[in-house]
């Protein structure tokens, strides 16, 4: 249990950081004329989130579980997602958010995993959501969230990317740049 006390700990100063961070750049972004997008789902995101940890622990509590058989495998996926999660939100720097706010007429960012795929960090909760349960053998909570997440995120992006093209150059920027995975051959790579 104190292994599960110290990584949820970790996860949730992470999740508060971030936010601080975010409203820093929003705070930012709206004064350069930023425009807000998505506001009535964001709430939903913010619950699905917070009900992620209580979930997880009252499955862990509840039905003793414990560390998965194969937790480094485990771990391993969970620290390459941090990995990418801080180069995505390093790459975007003051345009990065928790929330859909779009900066007229900018150029999209296409730097860091960003030249790989459209949606690095929305694929890093996804890993997450499902690895963090996993690792302490609360399957439950793995496939309860994933499928939240799959909900959220098919109202999210869509969302995203129409605010995107209505105010950037979105589509020109991306092509046919894959929302999660990467492509083996892109044709914006040099």
């Amino acid at each position: 249990m104190i292994i599960f006390s110290i990584f949820i700990s970790v996860m949730i100063v992470q999740r508060l950081l971030e936010l601080v961070i975010a409203r820093r750049n929003e705070r930012w972004m709206k004064s350069q004329g930023a425009i807000e997008f998505g506001m009535k789902h964001y709430q939903y995101i913010v619950l699905m989130h917070s009900l992620f940890f209580a979930v997880l622990l009252f499955e862990k509590i509840t039905f003793s579980r414990e560390l998965s058989s194969i937790w480094p495998l485990l771990a391993a996926v969970f620290v390459c997602a941090q990995l990418i999660r801080v180069w995505a939100i390093s790459s975007l720097g003051s345009y990065w958010n928790t929330k859909i706010i779009v900066l007229p007429n900018v150029d999209v960012v296409r730097k860091g995993p960003y030249r790989y795929i459209k949606h690095p960090n929305y694929l890093v909760v996804s890993l997450e959501l499902l690895v963090v349960p996993l690792l302490f053998g609360a399957y439950i909570t793995a496939v309860l969230f994933t499928l939240l997440n799959i909900l959220m995120l098919s109202i999210r992006i869509p969302a995203e990317e129409k605010a995107l093209r209505e105010l950037t150059q979105y589509d020109g920027s991306f092509g046919t740049c894959n929302r999660f995975l990467p492509k083996l051959l892109n044709k914006y790579d040099n």
